[in-house]
């Protein structure tokens, strides 16, 4: 089985292209599990699958290192578009089938790529979950459940003490689907510093793409952010994210961001 190891701002993946494998769907859960086991497999945030799609250059299934579906991943999509460019699956401009909808992407050289995020189906600017407002978001349609916390001392607390917090806010019942937990704080005009704890990994990650697409719309419907070019600075790297708000709602977000492919390599049989 050949797989491709690829990173964007530090979240990273295994990708198989399904339609030259021909794995069985009812086996990829468990195999995501082994391959993203960090000590005993390859290591990654979650694997991506390729398979043909009727109304895209080709389909995204995306699994979180635990084996559970998700919705959507933004540093996947650019790394799949990286992939899906290189591995000779569509052009500069590519149109990626994902279970939230359809992804644009677009090539701006050889390590960045612009990805158009679903857009937002669900916004609730204020959530109170215990002591936290917080700003809930999905993206797309079923909608990736994103919580968004403004924390201006996240980055001082320890890294147990905000772990705790995320995984209670992750985990609680105003968020029927679970969510991924997003603090953040405003480093200047249109600036941002972010962290993510993210669902399925159940830890934070280095980078989560569409935490700050929905950072920054919950920012930008609150007068903090323009909404144009904002910066996003994550422990992985920064992320650009430029996105249209009209009449209390959010259309057209579009992540700009690294790539980058580690290596590819035949695997054998996994015990």
């Amino acid at each position: 089985m050949r797989i491709t190891k690829m990173h964007g701002a530090g979240n990273d993946f295994v990708i198989i292209n399904n339609t030259v494998e021909k794995l069985d769907p009812a086996t990829l859960p468990a195999l995501a599990v082994k391959l993203c086991a960090y000590h005993t497999g390859v290591g990654a945030d979650g694997m991506m699958v390729v398979e043909k799609s009727e109304c895209a250059d080709y389909r995204m299934v995306f699994y979180n290192n635990d084996g559970s579906l998700g919705e959507m991943c933004g540093n996947g999509s650019r790394c799949i578009c990286r992939y899906g460019f290189e591995e000779g699956l569509a052009g500069d401009i590519q149109r990626v089938e994902t279970t939230s909808g359809t992804v644009v992407g677009k090539r701006i050289d050889k390590r960045r790529y612009r990805v158009r995020l679903n857009d937002p189906s669900v916004i609730d600017l204020h959530r109170r979950v215990g002591e936290y407002d917080c700003a809930y978001v999905e993206l797309g349609v079923p909608g990736l459940p994103h919580a968004v916390v403004r924390m201006d001392d996240w980055d001082s607390r320890s890294t147990d003490s905000l772990r705790k917090t995320g995984r209670a806010l992750r985990l609680a019942g105003e968020f029927p689907k679970g969510a991924n937990v997003t603090f953040v704080k405003k480093l200047g005009e249109d600036c941002l510093k972010a962290v993510t704890f993210e669902r399925g990994v159940e830890d934070f990650t280095l980078a989560c793409g569409t935490g700050c697409g929905s950072a920054v719309t919950a920012l930008t419907l609150m007068g903090e952010v323009s909404g144009r070019d904002v910066r996003v600075h994550m422990p992985g790297g920064m992320l650009e994210i430029s996105l249209t708000a009209e009449n209390g709602t959010v259309r057209d977000i579009f992540m700009t961001g690294p790539t980058a492919r580690v290596f590819d390599t035949e695997l054998g049989e996994i015990d």
